[in-house]
């Protein structure tokens, strides 16, 4: 222990080496500075297994897109299919429809040329023949009978020619009706659920139409 003498003055047995690294320490860090508290922290580094786990990641991505998209084509595939589906069962049922629409088609095409017949008959026979009465009514049965399967008549006299509906087997001249109008039918149109099945027979009005005698003149014809 220092006397009271040497009250004042540090002193202590340090070896010479601690002293020359701690003068060394301080050099290094400059004056001012604080040394480090402790080691630097090293850079973090991904482990081979932190790796492994993000490259497994992203192929399970890759993955999930691939499978996406495949089941949206399949979706889209599934929908086509079911419309296809849809419209053929559509277009089935039309058929079918159509089918028993029109299955009368060729038997009544057979019957026609006896009702025109019938139609004839009357058209000639005289106003007080009592066979008319009769003819008629069998004519009327058999118009009422088709009706119920969709058979209609459509008469065509005094009516401008129709092609679509008209089959015109001659022309008449100076007949005083407009050119184009149907003036004679020798056989009425027919049509099946309003399909065509036979067109009117009819003759057509070739020339201008001719005013009356009596009309005054500037009157309309």
């Amino acid at each position: 222990m220092a006397s009271d003498g040497e009250k004042g003055n540090f002193s202590a047995d340090i070896p010479a080496s601690i002293l020359e690294e701690a003068l060394r320490s301080v050099e290094r860090h400059g004056p001012g500075e604080d040394p480090p508290e402790g080691p630097s922290a090293p850079e973090e580094k991904a482990t081979p297994a932190e790796s492994s786990l993000e490259a497994q990641l992203a192929l399970s991505q890759e993955k999930g897109r691939e499978t996406l998209e495949r089941l949206k084509e399949e979706h889209e595939r599934y929908l086509r299919a079911v419309a296809d589906l849809d419209n053929y069962k559509k277009r089935v049922a039309r058929e079918k429809e159509d089918l028993q629409k029109f299955a009368a088609e060729r038997i009544v095409k057979d019957v026609l040329p006896g009702i025109d017949n019938l139609e004839r008959a009357l058209a000639a026979a005289a106003a007080d023949d009592p066979l008319s009465g009769g003819v008629r009514m069998v004519l009327k049965q058999f118009e009422e009978a088709l009706a119920r399967h969709g058979v209609k008549a459509q008469s065509a006299l005094h009516q401008p020619f129709d092609p679509r509906f008209h089959e015109a087997l001659s022309s008449v001249e100076g007949s005083g009706h407009p050119p184009g109008t149907v003036i004679a039918e020798h056989g009425r149109a027919w049509l099946i659920h309003g399909r065509l099945l036979r067109p009117a027979m009819v003759a057509v009005a070739a020339g201008g139409r001719e005013p009356p005698a009596s009309a005054p003149e500037g009157a309309p014809g």
